[in-house]
């Protein structure tokens, strides 16, 4: 059963990723352009006229608001793809007189890790020239889907075609500086390579998209699913005295590999935290924390497991039971904390875990229920016994105690 729910899971993760990007054009409104791309989020396109002999790029971004009080960005990362060092043109609505302006700014780190407002200061980069249009001419007006068109012309380094173009968009901007946008997994994948000179994208694949998926796959199954049905067995088959130690076996070998499945999970979010220094998700964050603190308390009380004749063995399973059951709470909640961290609060992926969790919760409802009718009756034959109506082993009800 689980490997298929994986499979399913998998399949389902990436489905629900599938972008929608507009038609792209070459023709404006203001010149034509030799060639043009969807881009892959946010319903943006891309057109460009590339001049080889003296590495001029004439280019116009399509983009839409998704606030009258918004803001559209278009950029080139220099070095690298990702948000930080972008150099940016920004469009939004002037605060004072309502006209769409153009302005250029620099996301350093600071400014991406929300220390310090983001100012409008002048490019490090050879732009000869930079315009803003919204679609419908001069009386269209900004709301949310106006699409609108930032044209620039820049001067790119010799022989070097292949470049970093970065886009996003958010709902306010204070004064004259744009505030952060969502971060949705949707919002945070806006960047796209490209060769400008034949058109292609540059064959690099989404490396942190992928650690995602399989971050929140992993997690899901180790925290989410192994977790819970390791706990399970330890609370319902260890009365059942056909299985014997069976059940303990059982237990170990469930807790431990969902365990080691989620130092996995675990080591690839520190991972992309290290990749992605610009976005934080602090509650998400500090619950993998606390929930791997406690698997490896848990993992390690398996080293001081006393033995049953021992006089702390009481205080040991007392500990055992807290901490696992904390865990297991832990872990649950910090798996919804990683859905919507992902964008994914309302999404299939999501659906299927909790049908899977729903699951397991009916099956420990219908299990408890049937133990406390077990132990009730194991209850009335004892009393039974101490009054000599019947004879029988007292072990049986020890064991439900």
């Amino acid at each position: 059963m689980l490997p298929q729910f994986l499979i399913l899971l998998f399949l389902i993760c990436c489905c629900s990723e599938t972008a929608y990007s507009s038609h792209c054009t070459t023709s404006t409104s203001i010149k034509a352009f030799q060639k043009c791309t969807s881009l892959p989020t946010q319903q943006a396109s891309m057109a460009w006229t590339f001049h080889p002999h003296n590495a001029t790029l004439d280019i116009a971004f399509f983009g839409t608001f998704i606030s009258p009080t918004g803001w559209v960005a278009w950029g080139i990362n220099p070095t690298s793809p990702e948000m930080t060092g972008t150099r940016t043109l920004i469009a939004f609505p002037d605060p004072n007189s309502g006209q769409i302006i153009l302005l250029p700014f620099i996301i350093d780190p600071s400014v991406k890790l929300q220390k310090d407002p983001l100012l409008s200061r002048p490019l490090d980069l050879n732009l000869l020239s930079s315009s803003v249009a919204l679609y419908g001419g001069k009386m269209a007006t900004v709301h949310d889907g106006a699409t609108v068109q930032i044209y620039a012309t820049l001067k790119l380094v010799p022989n070097k075609t292949r470049i970093h173009f970065i886009w996003n968009r958010g709902l306010y901007v204070q004064g004259y500086s744009p505030t952060i946008h969502p971060t949705t997994a949707n919002d945070l994948s806006s960047i796209a390579t490209l060769d400008v000179l034949s058109g292609t994208a540059a064959a690099t694949p989404s490396l942190i998209g992928a650690m995602k998926t399989a971050h929140g796959i992993i997690n899901a199954v180790a925290w989410g699913i192994l977790l819970p049905i390791g706990a399970v067995v330890a609370r319902y088959l260890r009365h059942i005295q056909a299985l014997g130690p069976a059940w303990f076996y059982v237990h170990a070998g469930t807790q431990l590999f969902g365990f080691l499945l989620g130092v996995v999970g675990f080591g690839l979010g520190i991972r992309l935290g290290e990749l992605s220094s610009g976005v934080v998700y602090g509650l998400h964050r500090k619950l993998g924390f606390a929930a791997f603190s406690l698997g490896a308390l848990q993992t390690m009380a398996l080293l001081f497991r006393p033995k049953t004749t021992n006089k702390f063995r009481k205080y040991w399973k007392s500990y055992h039971h807290f901490v696992g059951y904390a865990c297991v709470v832990l872990g649950v909640v910090n798996v919804f904390q990683g859905f919507e961290a992902m964008g994914m609060g309302r999404s299939y992926p999501k659906l299927s875990f909790c049908l899977c969790l729903s699951s397991l919760i009916g099956l420990c409802i219908a299990l408890e229920v049937n133990s406390w009718v077990i132990f009730c009756r194991k209850s009335k034959e004892e009393k039974m016994r101490r009054e000599g109506l019947i004879e029988g082993s007292d072990r049986e009800i020890e064991s439900y105690r």
